[in-house]
């Protein structure tokens, strides 16, 4: 019995009970009722990072019930634990999941995921973070997002001084590609990295502190600009300057599109954001969960690093194309945007 056909017949004789993802913490699971047997789970990393909560989640579930009126989407989130993650997604297949669709937190330790599903012929999307033994990928270019931070950096800096780096978790495979792919640029430019930091859960918090550290070693007033391999990050640092008494910002790129990230954007307190079309990368997510739900594989896939999967492009974002890509998106409003305290910046620059 194939893969997609032995799941179809365990989903329909899956208990209804919801009590073990329940046990495991499950951030929300989901709407009662819908087909048993068209049951998706969506497994997510963490809410540290806006996006998951905010965009992600609702954008999978109404592309899934677009499509597929008798599915029922069980959303978990794993709160940046892999173990717990491990815990929901074994609830989920003893439930009767007919598809995972996972945001791992540990890429490696997501292995153990994809494993046991196979072993109940159950397929795993890998979302957005890759796990080499998936049966499918959907993400962004993660390298050229690395790429397009380090190039807005050398932009803005001239290409000389000293910068402070800060990059993802170990444990998050997307973290190692931003990575590479901003060394690939600034390691050739004239920029000095005078501290690098790896965090091990994205936090603001932790980027907040790790900034206020490496000012007590150098002078605010010598640094160049600031790599944050996300939004969140780039919030921490800038609050870690402004308590340091810093006033003009040196450029600090970031990653994710976040509001407050936009914001800062617009009022020069950060110099760019990288936009990931989450809309298009949630909808197609679901859109494969659905067919694979329905036995129907997917063959219009390309290859990255042996799995078959839908790669999409990133978007630099400066303050010059902001009405172009975020708002045309439609991703936020420009009343989202220039709130009170942002509504002259927003005049200055265009989007009121």
């Amino acid at each position: 019995m194939n893969r997609l056909t032995r799941a179809a017949v365990m989903a329909v004789a899956a208990s209804t009970s919801l009590a073990a993802l329940a046990a495991c913490g499950a951030n929300d699971e989901g709407s009662d009722g819908g087909d048993k047997g068209k049951t998706i789970a969506l497994l997510l990393p963490e809410t540290k990072t806006t996006r998951y909560e905010a965009f992600d989640r609702p954008l999978f579930e109404a592309k899934v019930k677009d499509l597929c009126d008798d599915c029922d989407v069980k959303y978990l989130n794993a709160d940046q634990d892999a173990s717990k993650q491990q815990e929901q997604a074994e609830s989920a297949l003893t439930d009767g999941a007919s598809v995972l669709v996972v945001g791992a937190v540990d890429g490696k330790a997501a292995e153990g995921i994809v494993k046991s599903a196979q072993s109940s012929d159950v397929p795993v999307v890998a979302y957005d973070r890759l796990i080499t033994n998936a049966d499918y990928f959907v993400s962004f270019n993660n390298e050229r997002v690395g790429e397009l931070q380090g190039e807005a950096l050398v932009e803005a800096t001239g290409g000389k001084g000293d910068i402070l780096m800060l990059n993802g978790a170990p444990t998050d495979p997307n973290a190692g590609d931003f990575k590479k792919g901003a060394h690939s640029v600034l390691d050739a430019s004239g920029l000095n990295i005078v501290a690098e930091y790896d965090n091990p859960d994205w936090s603001p918090e932790n980027a907040q502190e790790f900034t206020s550290t490496q000012l007590s070693k150098i002078d605010a007033a010598d640094l160049a600009g600031v790599y944050a391999a996300n939004d969140g990050q780039a919030g921490g640092v800038f609050a870690a300057l402004r308590g340091n008494g810093v006033t003009k910002m040196p450029p600090i790129v970031g990653q994710d599109a976040e509001l407050a990230a936009i914001q800062r954007i617009v009022a020069d307190q950060q110099f760019m954001t990288v936009y990931k079309p989450i809309k298009a990368e949630a909808e197609k997510a679901a859109e494969l969960a659905v067919n694979l739900v329905d036995g129907k594989e997917a063959s219009d896939t390309t290859d990255f690093r042996g799995v078959p999967s839908y790669i999409l492009d990133p978007i630099k974002v400066t303050k010059e194309n902001i009405n172009d890509t975020v708002v045309k998106d439609e991703f936020y409003s420009v009343q989202d945007i220039c709130t009170g305290e942002y509504a002259d910046a927003c005049t200055a620059a265009g989007l009121s």
